[in-house]
């Protein structure tokens, strides 16, 4: 079951640290986002494969925008 990553806040996505298709653990980090100066580490859950990354580093996200998803 594929597992949608979304942003649990508005940031700028500061790096992507995946690429589309790579291997991921349980609780590795897919991104780092920044908000009011703070790094904020996005990690998967479940580990898996990355079937989709939705943001480039420098984009700005909202509150549930799709980061990534999972499978």
């Amino acid at each position: 079951m594929a597992e949608e990553i979304r942003a649990e806040m508005v940031a700028n996505v500061l790096t992507v640290d995946v690429s589309d298709g790579q291997q991921v653990d349980d609780g590795e980090s897919l991104f780092v986002l920044e908000s009011m100066k703070m790094e904020i580490p996005v990690l998967v859950e479940a580990g898996g494969r990355v079937s989709r990354i939705a943001v480039n580093e420098g984009d700005v996200v909202q509150e549930g925008d799709l980061l990534a998803v999972v499978e």
